[in-house]
């Protein structure tokens, strides 16, 4: 609860702990899970703490292309800027927005498909490593591999087209 500074993903994350310990290493002897344990919990900690920082630039970056109200919002299905903000009357603005909307969806399009993929599950369906590893058929670390490429690739392709995306802490 002190690391992360939320309650439910502190649960969430001591469950997963726990149930990987019982997993993993259910047959060693009662003296040497604790060690385990704590070993455990710093690494998911370290996870979430990841996750969370590329998930909130993914999500922050995207969210300025659309409404943002709506949970079911997809930024990638329209553009309208939120009813009385300045962009909403700016025909040059939406213009821009739809460009670099396009430019993404192209650009999510070049990604390999497993990198596409997994980016989607992780950022736009918002499945953690496990869920997502599961629907992909695959080790949770090909999907951090996979995730990680698919950001960095992203990132430098729409640098390359000469779009920055503000990113927001």
């Amino acid at each position: 609860m002190f690391a992360v500074r939320d309650e439910e993903a502190a649960l969430d994350i001591v469950q997963d702990a726990m149930l990987r310990l019982a997993e993993k290493y259910g047959h060693l002897p009662a003296v040497e899970l604790p060690a385990l344990f704590h070993r455990i919990v710093q690494n998911a900690i370290r996870d979430w703490f990841r996750r969370q920082k590329v998930r909130s630039m993914w999500t922050t970056s995207l969210s300025s292309l659309g409404p943002g109200e709506d949970d079911d919002h997809d930024p990638l299905e329209t553009l309208q800027p939120a009813a009385g903000s300045q962009e909403a009357e700016s025909p040059v603005a939406q213009l821009e927005q739809s460009q670099v909307l396009e430019i993404l969806r192209e650009e999510l399009g070049r990604l390999p498909e497993r990198q596409r993929e997994a980016f989607i599950l992780r950022y736009w369906e918002e499945l953690d490593v496990a869920d997502t590893a599961r629907r992909m058929r695959c080790s949770e670390g090909s999907v951090k591999t996979h995730c990680s490429r698919a950001a960095h690739a992203l990132q430098q392709a729409l640098r390359a087209r000469g779009v920055t995306l503000e990113i927001k802490p």
